[in-house]
């Protein structure tokens, strides 16, 4: 008598051999196809990765770059700082990044045009329709300013700067006085003696182009830290 195999036997008496499931015992693929069903949602996912920077980027925080000197010591060009975009009040000694005051409108592109350049805005492609700057809050709304033997009067009272140094302050000529629109800033560089700001072409900051306040540098490493 010739040994059988245990188990049904299919034609030729071969016994039948088991497949590997498709699923584990909790419903999940493996192997070969949980790969192609990551393949089949990764793009997917990248779209939301996508639309959740913009979003953060749009409501919450924003990266910006320093271009020039203006800021110096606390910021230097090449440093990229964060601004904090979420119920922003200014206050005064705030380093701020706002849009120009100076600019018009921009070109009508209707309203898909109009999106796909703020998407690609979002994600880095396009450039910004408008120039932004970044300085320090000085005066706030209604009130009187004045710069007088080096010193900021703020509704007759000096203004005490700590950030300054001392050659940003005696390079300050005598400006004003003025009086501050009730929906306006004034705003200056600390680098008072090579800064565009309130006391030249920038003019008053009317709040509504108010970005959002810088909060920490993070590039370069060796800088990194909080603006005060």
């Amino acid at each position: 008598m010739t040994d059988r195999p245990i188990g049904p036997a299919g034609p030729a008496g071969a016994t039948k051999t088991r497949e590997a499931p498709d699923k584990t015992p909790g419903g999940r693929p493996t192997g070969g196809k949980a790969v192609l069903s990551f393949l089949r949602e990764l793009p997917v996912l990248i779209v939301l990765a996508f639309a959740l920077a913009i979003l953060l980027k749009t409501l919450v925080v924003q990266a910006f770059f320093i271009p020039s000197g203006s800021m110096e010591p606390v910021l230097k060009p090449g440093d990229r700082v964060l601004v904090n975009k979420v119920l922003y009040e200014p206050e005064r000694g705030h380093v701020i990044v706002f849009s120009d005051p100076q600019d018009g409108r921009g070109p009508d592109r209707g309203v898909i045009g109009g999106f796909l350049h703020w998407l690609s805005e979002g994600i880095g492609i396009a450039r910004p329709e408008h120039e932004d700057f970044i300085k320090r809050v000085i005066g706030l709304p209604g009130e009187s300013l004045e710069i007088r033997n080096t010193i900021v009067y703020i509704d007759g009272r000096p203004l005490q700067e700590p950030y300054l140094r001392r050659e940003a302050r005696v390079s300050m000529s005598d400006f004003g006085p003025v009086q501050i629109p009730r929906d306006s800033l004034f705003v200056m560089g600390d680098n008072r003696g090579h800064s565009n700001d309130s006391r030249g072409s920038l003019g008053f900051i009317p709040v509504d182009k108010v970005i959002g306040r810088a909060f920490v540098v993070i590039w370069p490493p060796s800088r990194a830290g909080g603006v005060h």
